[in-house]
């Protein structure tokens, strides 16, 4: 890790506090962590593809933050919002992690490994919405999805 980052996750790490909350850089390495902390780094790196693919797409929000917090018909997109549990990570390693992906994801510096995709669930389930979608990865035990090529 270069100095610059090892100087940014540093600073994360001790001043991680709500002022801070609506940094493009804190709400995607939230995302990142309450998303997929028990996944393998490919799996968290997909989560933050999948974040900023909205970013860049016309339907969804133009900004980090606004994309992690959207709800739709009071249904947050991502579970972890509005789960009502603490939005404060608990676990260094994983949030150090985490911090280091979103900044890797946000320079880009990582190619995307979702192929554009914009949604996803875990093996799990099979939601109602994924028949409107095409299969784009399955990387672990979540399957991503985009939109239909015609």
């Amino acid at each position: 890790m270069g100095i610059q980052k090892a100087v940014i996750v540093f600073a994360l790490l001790l001043f991680s506090t709500p002022a801070f909350s609506e940094i493009p850089l804190i709400c995607l390495a939230k995302n990142i962590y309450f998303e997929s902390r028990n996944q393998p780094w490919i799996g968290k790196i997909a989560v933050a593809q999948v974040t900023m693919n909205r970013v860049r797409h016309e339907k969804f929000p133009n900004n980090v933050c606004d994309v992690v917090k959207q709800q739709k018909n009071k249904i947050c997109q991502f579970s972890w919002y509005c789960d009502g549990l603490s939005d404060t990570p608990k676990e260094k390693e994983y949030w150090k992690e985490s911090v280091v992906i979103a900044i890797d994801t946000l320079t880009g510096d990582i190619p995307d490994v979702t192929e554009g995709s914009l949604w996803y669930h875990t093996t799990t389930i099979l939601p109602w919405w994924h028949y409107a979608y095409e299969q784009r990865v399955i990387i672990q035990d979540h399957v991503f999805y985009g939109p239909r090529r015609d």
